[in-house]
């Protein structure tokens, strides 16, 4: 069965860090292009992050470069977000999303408030 299980989510101060991961399950994790995106209550999913297979490129929205950085480890199944200096408007549930299935997982909520 394949899945995405998004963890690491939670609150966080403005200014803060956090590190969302992505496990992923019952596909060919390294051939497939990942992504990270979020929506917040009222507003559209946006597209956070991407990165490709073997992450030989990565992209990202205007409104994280500088801060954010997409990651993965082809061994572990794993992408990552390293999420710095956190604002209020990051606040969010962030989806994981593998190209080559169109598979999203569940989402983990990121909530940044002092």
């Amino acid at each position: 069965q394949a899945q995405l299980v998004e963890t690491g989510g939670g609150l966080v101060q403005p200014g803060g860090s956090l590190t969302l991961s992505c496990a992923a399950s019952g596909f060919l994790f390294s051939i497939s292009a990942m992504s990270w995106y979020r929506q917040a209550p009222g507003k559209e999913r946006a597209l956070v992050a991407a990165i490709r297979s073997f992450g030989e490129s990565t992209n990202y929205a205007d409104f994280v470069k500088g801060r954010f950085t997409i990651s993965r480890d082809n061994a572990k199944n794993t992408v990552y977000l390293q999420m710095n200096s956190l604002k209020p408007e990051d606040t969010a549930v962030y989806y994981c999303y593998a190209h080559v299935r169109n598979l999203w997982g569940q989402g983990t909520q990121v909530t940044v408030s002092s």
